[in-house]
Formats: C-alpha cells, structure tokens, sequence
C-alpha cells in the first residue's frame, strides 16, 4: 500500500544562498519513502542565426536537496545532482543512509544556491510505502574472522544471500559490531550482535551496537545479571544459545536472566537439541510462553552446515532490523532445516505463531504447508498430546483445520526421513498458538 504526498514551494530570489527547511509529516508504519523533486533549472531563449535558429539554454535555478529526521539528525544531503532519493531502513540512494523511518516531523534541507530573478516554483512528491507482514529466512548465530570464523561479515554475507537468506545476524564471541560497520548486500539485512561467551554458558545479544558497558567478563551472579539486564535497557533480542552443547552448556539459573527467545535448534539436529526442545516442552507446559528460534552457530563449511543451516523463519512487517527482532520477540516465527524446507502459514483467527486466543471463542486452528516430502509425517503437539496429522503420500502442499479441544497451546512439526539408516529428524519446528481460557 502506497500514499503520495505533494508539496509546493515558492523560493523568492532574495534566499538566494541561504538554506531553510521545508517541514512534511512522515506517517506511522512506513517501511520506505522516495522524494522526488523539480523546478526549472534552465530558460531557454530562441535567437537567430545564420540559416537557422539557435536556442539558448541558460542556468538560472539551482536549488540543493538534504533531508533531516526527527531528532535532527542529517540523513543526507545530495547537493542538486540527484532529483529523486530513496530511504528505507535496509538501503538508501548513496549519500543518504539507511534509517528507519520513524513517525514525526522530518524535514526536507531546501538550498537556494541560485534563485532567478522572478523566483522560483519547487515541486516536491513523497511516495510512502507502506509495512506488510511477509516471510524472511535467516540465521541468528554466525561467526566471522573477528572471533573464530574464516569469513569477513562481507563474505559470510554473499554466502548468505546465496543460500536465499534474508537476514543474517553477526555474533562473534564477545566482540562487538556497530551496525553502521556493516556491508551493505543487497537484499540482505545484517544484523549486528554479539555472542556473550562464558565459561558456564552463551548468549546473544541482538539489535544494538554497544548491549554493555563493562569488559565481557562476570566472576559473580550478580556481574552476569547486571551484563543481562543492561542488554535489555537498551533493547537487545536476548537469545540464550544452546543450552545442552556439550562442554557450553548453559548452567545458569533461566529464572534469575531476562532473555526473549531460547536457541533449541543450533547447527544439525542432534541430541543436545532434542534436549533443549524437551526443556522448552516442559516450560510450555508450565504455561510460559517461550519463544524459540534456530542458527547455525557458523564459523566454516562443514558436512551439513552452512549459513541457514538451520534457518529461523520470520513473519515481520518489513525487512528492517526491528521490525525481524519483534517477529522473533512475539514468536512469529518457526524453524527449518535449511533455506529450502518447507513453509509454513498457521493461523487461528486473524492469530498467527506466537500469537495467544481466547478458547472457547476461537478453537480452530487452519494449518497451510508447502514443500513437502513424500513420507514426511506432520505432527500437531500440545501439552498432552503429539499427534500425527498426516503422512504425506508424495510431495506436495497441505491444508488442513486442527480443533482445539480445550485450552492450551499448540505448535507444529515436520518429521522427515533425510538419508536411509539415519531416524527421521524434525524438518520443521513451528512456535506455538496460545488458547487461553476466556472470562
């Protein structure tokens, strides 16, 4: 959905060398803008001449294009060589930088380098574009040469984009990343982070440049907290990383940490991530709600890991940086082997994943799946039950109604046979919908 804003400026040739702002109103829920602008630069003036006519064209309007954010931040400034630019929060025209476009007033910077004497008229039309939920891939835990990975973010970042990544978040061990260090990869959102490392466990901290003060390390429970609790301040996506890694698992008390989301799928399915998916189980059936998500914990290629091995999937309402860290914070999100698995739309209401019900109101859950493999075995799994909703007869899509009998919640998956001899192992892991009782 689109919105076109048009505005008028007469600039009288008094301004001439002067600058002044035009002030415009930037609508909630923008994911993009391109400001376009126009006058007359030139006059033109027909003269005889010898066998003909020659026009003369003259420069007699030059006027300069910046823009300003709310806060009065410079989001750019491109003097009067380009007539149209484009912001976004993952890409921007060069000379400008990609921000995110917050509600408010903004300003446009209007530079009278050169008013003809009769003034000049200045069109300016604003397109928004406007935020719709979509489906993004990534992978939320990679490592670069900063700490023991052999890519620079750059190339880690063009072997996302050729495994069909959205959005990759850089997490080396207790290294910091500015966002604004980041490449730029066309239709690639990179996502600064940081792996807290610890001897008794890890975590990331997503979304923000600096997540604490204080060197990395804590001796005391009290120095991990107060590490835990100033992430939070200042907005980092708290993700605790593999809790039964064998010799980094995570051995510290989950009640006394904030964190939003619990890693249960980190590199290839194996033993150590059943146990963290029977530890989230567990949580759930305490009736907490837990987000999961998955990555790849990637340093280098090795046999069944890569960048999106596993990739954790996003409904977010854009492509920016925030808007994938609340999908992930409000469970809109499940988990796939790779980038290539199968998709998944499951809906209760107008309730997607992560999302919480009133039951009886709502009890019908409408489950949508594509790319499926024969044999492949989808599983609905509640707080009393794990049940086998279909056997896919050969590859193919599914869409079915799943009845809630009573409250609780329910989350799907995908079971596959990958290579003979091996068991079947999840192809796919979905975050629950929440049937609460109504009152």
């Amino acid at each position: 959905m689109q919105e076109r804003l048009e505005l008028q400026l007469f600039i009288e040739h008094e301004r001439q060398g002067t600058y002044f702002t035009l002030p415009f109103t930037m609508p909630p829920d923008v994911e993009s803008m391109v400001l376009r602008y126009s006058y007359d630069r030139h006059l033109e003036s027909e003269r005889p001449v010898e066998r003909g006519t020659f026009i003369a064209r003259e420069e007699v309007n030059i006027i300069d294009l910046g823009l300003l954010s709310p806060d009065g931040a410079q989001v750019g400034a491109s003097g009067s060589d380009k007539r149209e630019i484009f912001i976004s929060e993952t890409d921007a025209t060069p000379g400008y930088r990609s921000c995110p476009l917050a509600p408010g007033r903004w300003q446009i910077i209007v530079g009278a380098y050169k008013v003809a004497p009769g003034g000049v008229n200045v069109t300016y039309e604003i397109s928004f574009t406007f935020k719709r939920l979509r489906l993004l891939k990534g992978d939320l835990h990679t490592h670069t040469v900063g700490s023991d990975g052999i890519f620079t973010a750059a190339e880690l970042g063009r072997r996302a984009r050729l495994h069909g990544l959205d959005f990759l978040a850089i997490t080396d061990h207790n290294q910091m990343v500015s966002r604004q260090s980041l490449p730029r990869i066309e239709g690639l959102t990179l996502i600064s982070g940081i792996e807290w490392t610890h001897y008794r466990g890890h975590a990331n901290f997503l979304g923000v440049d600096r997540p604490y003060d204080e060197p990395f390390f804590a001796n005391t429970p009290e120095e991990v907290r107060r590490r835990f609790q100033s992430a939070r301040e200042r907005g980092a996506l708290i993700m605790i990383n593999h809790p039964f890694e064998e010799g980094n698992e995570f051995q510290f008390d989950l009640e006394e940490l904030p964190f939003d989301c619990l890693n249960v799928w980190n590199g290839p399915m194996r033993m150590q991530n059943f146990q963290a998916v029977a530890l989230w189980q567990s949580m759930l059936e305490e009736g907490k709600k837990v987000p999961i998500c998955g990555g790849s914990d990637y340093h280098r290629d090795m046999p069944f890991l890569y960048p999106g091995a596993p990739a954790t999937c996003v409904y977010a309402r854009s492509a920016g940086v925030e808007d994938i860290l609340e999908a992930l914070r409000r469970g809109h999100a499940y988990i796939i082997y790779a980038p290539d698995g199968p998709t998944l739309e499951m809906r209760a209401g107008k309730a997607i994943l992560g999302d919480t019900v009133p039951w009886p109101v709502v009890k019908e859950m409408e489950i949508a799946l594509e790319g499926l493999q024969a044999g492949d075995k989808v599983q609905v799994i509640t707080a009393r039950k794990s049940e086998t909703i279909l056997e896919a007869p050969a590859p193919g899509s599914y869409r079915a109604t799943y009845t809630m009998e009573e409250p609780g919640f329910a989350r799907l998956v995908v079971v596959r046979f990958f290579l003979p001899g091996i068991p079947e192992l999840p192809a796919l892991l979905s975050n629950p919908i929440y049937f609460e009782e109504s009152r």
